[in-house]
């Protein structure tokens, strides 16, 4: 069942009214650490430091992934430089060690990669969604 936001979803799974859901792990977090809400699984590829004693849900279905990922992009005619300075410069700050641990504390890994590397990346799991899309047979 679709929500409209975190807070509806987490009403609901802390009244019992919803039993299973897959999120974002930051906004869970601390509701787990607590107690309050059980994790059964993750959906990256692998265990997550944050999380250490829940099993990747690839560990009993081999190949699953589902992970959240952000991006940054810039208009196509946007020149080289430009946008190799702004890759330079994310990865600069992806690096420093406040970044680091705020993202970890999301339970975010940065996925540092060339301009080149995220365009293969997009196409590449925009290939790998439609896949999914079509063996669902989900339609707009």
């Amino acid at each position: 069942m679709p929500y409209r936001s975190t807070a509806n979803v987490t009403a609901d799974l802390l009244s019992g009214q919803v039993q299973v859901y897959s999120g974002p792990l930051a906004s869970w977090i601390e509701l787990i650490r607590s107690g309050r809400l059980r994790a059964l699984a993750v959906t990256g590829a692998t265990r997550t430091d944050m999380l250490p004693e829940v099993p990747a849900v690839a560990e009993f279905v081999p190949g699953y992934e589902a992970t959240l990922w952000y991006g940054v992009g810039a208009p196509k005619n946007t020149p080289v430089a430009i946008v190799n300075r702004l890759n330079s410069e994310i990865i600069t700050a992806l690096a420093s060690p406040v970044m680091k641990a705020q993202l970890a504390d999301l339970g975010a890994t940065p996925l540092v990669l060339s301009p080149a590397d995220f365009g293969t990346f997009i196409v590449d799991e925009t290939e790998k969604w439609a896949k999914v899309i079509r063996a669902a047979n989900i339609k707009l």
